[in-house]
């Protein structure tokens, strides 16, 4: 037999990993690599989204011939401008003809106005610019076909609304930039965009940022497009009274998404960080985003009954309330890359429909779920730090075949329970089931390293739990109300490393359509921090893991566990020798401790370790 070994312990919600033996680390590295390539085999209903024309040649490009394009001079009551392009009114500047308009100097109160062809493409390139409005928008494009915003290298540029919004057209001017048409912002200078009241920057079509620095903050959202928001890089500090960006569209559910290449972002939102009305991609970048209150606010109460703000306001209320998560998206979202460290006072991932996790690195810390999907969650890839939550990860069903995942919960570290939000919002309801069997939940697990600490159930599935890789360890829960697993259908084990030590009361383990050697005992409960090993009949260490959490029950499932082979299992003061006599070892029913049907399974009575029957059983 080969010696695994593995030590595992939590600190900070932060998943650290030591002492694991050369084998373990290669076989890892194995499921790792097998659960990438097969990822693309999942059936998680994600639609693969064409991204190759989301940014076109001239929306990079900084670049303008200056011989070739109009000058116009900025000043309070003496603006100037030699074109009969540009009409001057006071401190109105209008744009009425395509071309290069390069603009500097500042307005205390104006605007500058681009009324132009819908056929016509206009350059604004802001060398210094300064322009503020009580009134309107400090930059409006009435029409046009595309404006591009270019900042000059080295220069500083703002664009403000001071006061209160008074018509000046049909259109509801609500943003400090204001946009019909498409608009696009880049460069290599800094753009600061404030509104005192309504959005930061707004466009009615596509709305587009490839570079430059831009400092935003709004009473309401950030950044807003109706059609998409695109983004391929720069820099973003985004203070806002609603969402940071935000991509909406009530009349198409393929419009309104959120692209997302690249970019460093630092966003503070009293509503969703970033929220798509359809899909939500992103590729690269680095986010730091704190919404609402961030999670520090939820309210605490029991150990495993830890309410979210947003549950106790409705039912103080009766009513909804605004949506204050991390990242949203109405239809799908897909993270392929980048770094993000979430504090959210919600869920820091959410999708109403389906969520895919293929990498990056991932610290989240949330008043409700960590990552949740009304559908299908998953994770083929990354570094996951779910560091605080109320459930970890949450969808109808969940599929790992990668990446490194630490959860932290007070209520179940991954629960497939379908549904909108159920468990986090809601619960099962008046009169409802909550130990019905919802079709299309499960939780399947073919590869990846899970490390979940949960004061909930461990694994929570409405449907069936499979384990065909990886490697999981699952702490908690301590109470007897819970379980290291809890599941409607069935439990199957047929590949990878798990490890479980939690409470006895409501304890399940694996069923017997499992191809993998399984051992789920129950002991008299022991100490936060005990060792637990299995031991061939030579004596060598199997697998070995440290208990974060006090426990009475532990199940340990590997390739090395043999039919008809003994074993000897050490949990903490406990020492228990199990004879294989089938490929799994104990109980396997809800809650089988005393009282169940006493039927013999493996050499162990239920509820009770071999030759030990009240062992650890609550008589």
């Amino acid at each position: 037999m080969r010696k695994r070994e593995i030590l595992l312990f939590f600190m900070m919600g932060t998943m650290m990993l030591s002492g694991c033996s050369k084998q373990t680390e290669q076989n890892t590295q194995q499921n790792t690599e097998q659960s990438t390539e097969s990822s693309s085999a999942v059936n998680n209903g994600v639609t693969e989204i064409d991204t190759a024309d989301m940014f076109s040649d001239r929306d990079k490009e900084v670049g303008y011939e200056e011989s070739e394009s109009v000058v116009i001079s900025l000043a309070d009551n003496g603006s100037s401008c030699e074109s009969d392009a540009v009409s001057i009114t006071e401190n109105t500047v209008t744009i009425k003809e395509e071309g290069t308009y390069i603009l500097s100097g500042s307005l205390s109160n104006g605007m500058v106005i681009v009324e132009a062809e819908d056929t016509d493409k206009i350059q604004l390139v802001l060398n210094g610019v300064s322009i503020s409005s009580s009134q309107s928008a400090a930059l409006y494009v009435r029409s046009a076909d595309k404006v591009y915003v270019t900042t000059v290298s080295g220069t500083e540029n703002s664009l403000e609304h001071s006061g209160t919004y008074t018509a000046i057209d049909e259109n509801n001017i609500d943003a400090a930039v204001f946009s019909k048409s498409d608009l696009t912002f880049n460069g290599e200078g800094m753009l600061t965009v404030t509104a005192q009241e309504g959005h930061g920057i707004v466009s009615k079509d596509d709305l587009v940022l490839t570079s430059g620095t831009y400092v935003i903050t709004s009473a309401s959202h950030g950044i807003s497009g109706k059609d998409s928001v695109r983004i391929a890089n720069g820099s973003y500090t985004i203070v806002s009274g609603k969402d940071g960006i935000h991509g909406e569209n009530t009349e198409d559910s393929s419009l309104g998404f959120v692209y997302l290449a690249g970019g460093t972002f630092d966003i503070k939102s009293q509503q969703d960080g970033i929220s798509a009305s359809s899909w939500l991609q992103a590729e690269d970048g680095t986010y730091t985003i704190l919404t609402g209150e961030g999670s520090a606010s939820v309210q605490n109460q029991n150990d495993g009954d830890r309410k979210p703000m947003e549950q106790t306001a409705q039912e103080e209320t009766g009513e909804d309330t605004t949506s204050i998560k991390g990242m949203k998206a109405a239809t799908q979202m897909v993270l392929k890359g980048g770094t993000y460290t979430i504090d959210a006072e919600d869920d820091t991932f959410h999708s109403n429909g389906n969520l895919a996790i293929h990498g990056g690195t991932y610290t989240l810390s949330s008043g409700d779920d960590g990552i949740h999907a009304d559908s299908n969650v998953t994770i083929s890839g990354g570094t996951i730090d779910v560091a605080k939550s109320y459930e970890g990860i949450e969808g109808l069903s969940i599929d790992v075949t990668g990446g490194e995942i630490s959860v932290l919960a007070s209520d179940d570290g991954m629960n497939a329970a379908g549904g909108n939000d159920s468990s986090g919002f809601e619960g099962p309801g008046p009169g409802g089931d909550q130990f019905a069997s919802t079709e299309g939940a499960y939780i399947h697990i073919s590869g990846g390293m899970l490390h979940v600490n949960a004061s909930g159930d461990g694994m929570d599935s409405n449907g069936d739990i499979t384990v065909a890789g990886g490697e999981t360890y699952v702490f908690g829960p301590t109470n007897d109300g819970n379980g290291s697993l809890d599941y409607s259908g069935d439990a199957q084990i047929t590949g990878g490393i798990f490890a479980a030590s939690g409470s006895s009361g409501m304890a399940q383990g694996f069923g017997s359509s499992s191809t993998q050697g399984v051992i789920m005992v129950n002991v008299e409960e022991q100490e936060t921090n005990t060792e637990i090993a299995l031991l061939d009949i030579s004596g060598t260490e199997l697998l070995g893991w440290t208990a974060e959490k006090e426990y009475s029950s532990v199940i340990v499932s590997s390739p090395e566990i043999q039919q008809g082979e003994t074993y000897t299992l050490k949990a903490g003061t406990e020492e228990q020798s199990i004879t294989m006599d089938s490929l799994v070892y104990g109980n396997h029913s809800q809650g089988g401790g005393p009282g169940s049907n006493g039927e013999e399974r493996g050499g162990m009575k239920e509820g009770g370790m071999q030759g030990e029957p009240g062992k650890g059983g609550r008589h």
